[in-house]
């Protein structure tokens, strides 16, 4: 079976060189799902770590393609974006997420976490559902179309928490990122666009993903069109949308003690805004502690993490020219602030990290650096700034505003 990570930046463009002659066929194919999902580009990873830029996706197809002949592929490359933006705008609901999956595992009768497990393990005796489940704990990936199938099963057929489907998603899947992951699970289960609601249906099955049933079709009864009804899942956060968060889209000089931080939000620092600053040292932080106690992330997960480190660590050394060091330790804000005060930091520099696990450190980080003395300063790539400031309402009325500024730019 194929496995989809872990990557470095050197694989991530391979895979895209292989796939950029394919991007115009990508409309008619991405819906079947394949064995191998050679129909698809597997970029998902590389592209939620940053290993490949989106930028860098848009301006390479839009080099060889009209924009009306690629408009799907490039839908897709944008949809993550739109749900980044959309999540800065509201960070409560991811805040909240988190809160209901630790009160749900608590509160929750032990039957139904019985029941959850049985289901995440492949076990549910419905055999399609149970084969996507395996997959996607032995790979690390699932085709789009079968994350759909299968939240759908569980929220609509097993009736099980949305929240708990999506912690088990975000604990193996490898490109899971907090915006993509929790706000399709809400979409599925009927929240995030309210009154429209994702089933999941055999013949949908039948017709994308026949292979699927073709060893053993048991239980399939269970998602048969006919039968399949949506279940009424209930808001419980009040989604409040709040002013973008402002960031500088480039730095200044300086003649300050600068170190550049590198988190798997963004792992490109030698293309962009950063490119040009001069670092006294590098250093990536990871907390195997706090993935492990407090998310719980598969093997394979940490693994990736790791991995995807290590090659933005190295290919950031090569760029800035100064040493860079993987600070493993329980404490991450601990762990940087150590690593300032060795080097005798009066700034670190980094991408703003999105709303998830890093952005919620940021808090604490920040106070214990200015206790320091030492200045913390975020940047954000400039596109992402446009992109996030489009993602106010719906996903078509993101693309109308994102076409035309990729029209504009294309142009220009």
């Amino acid at each position: 079976m194929h496995t989809f990570g872990p990557m470095t930046r050197a694989d991530a463009l391979e895979s895209w060189n292989a796939f950029l002659p394919r991007v115009q066929a990508y409309a008619n194919a991405r819906n079947h799902v394949e064995v191998a999902h050679h129909n698809v580009s597997r970029l998902s990873a590389a592209i939620g770590f940053r290993l490949l830029l989106e930028d860098e996706i848009i301006e390479q197809t839009l080099a060889l393609h009209s924009l009306p002949a690629v408009e799907k592929w490039l839908q897709e490359v944008c949809w993550r974006r739109y749900w980044k933006g959309w999540l800065e705008l509201r960070p409560s609901v991811w805040t909240h997420w988190r809160q209901r999956v630790t009160l749900l595992r608590r509160t929750l009768p032990a039957e139904t976490l019985t029941r959850v497990e049985a289901v995440a393990a492949g076990e549910s005796g419905v055999a399609c559902m149970d084969a996507m489940a395996r997959e996607l704990t032995e790979t690390g990936y699932l085709h789009n179309h079968a994350r759909m199938w299968w939240a759908s099963f569980w929220i609509h057929v097993e009736r099980l928490p949305w929240e708990l489907g999506a912690d088990f998603f975000f604990r193996h899947l490898l490109d899971a990122d907090p915006a993509s992951n929790t706000l399709s699970w809400r979409w599925v289960a009927g929240l995030q666009t309210p009154g429209k609601t994702y089933l999941v249906r055999l013949s949908n099955i039948e017709k994308y993903a026949p292979h699927y049933l073709a060893d053993n079709t048991a239980g399939t009864d269970r998602i048969a069109d006919s039968v399949v009804m949506a279940v009424a899942v209930e808001e419980t956060v009040a989604v409040q949308k709040q002013a973008l968060p402002i960031y500088a889209t480039s730095l200044s000089e300086t003649k300050d003690r600068t170190g550049l931080w590198l988190h798997p939000d963004d792992l490109t620092p030698e293309l962009g805004p950063l490119a040009s600053i001069a670092p006294v040292s590098i250093a990536a932080c990871i907390s195997d502690h706090v993935y492990h106690e407090i998310y719980n992330l598969s093997s394979q997960r940490m693994v990736s993490l790791h991995t995807v480190l290590s090659d933005g660590l190295a290919r950031a050394s090569t760029h800035f020219g100064c040493t860079s060091v993987s600070v493993t330790v329980n404490n991450p804000v601990q762990g940087i602030c150590d690593w300032a005060v060795e080097h005798e930091l009066e700034e670190i520099v980094a991408f703003a990290p999105l709303v998830g696990p890093i952005h919620d450190m940021l808090p604490r980080l920040t106070q214990q650096l200015g206790l320091l003395c030492i200045r913390l300063t975020l940047v954000r790539r400039e596109s992402d700034d446009n992109a996030f400031s489009f993602a106010s309402a719906g996903f078509f009325p993101f693309w109308q505003k994102m076409s035309r500024h990729l029209s504009q730019s294309r142009l220009a």
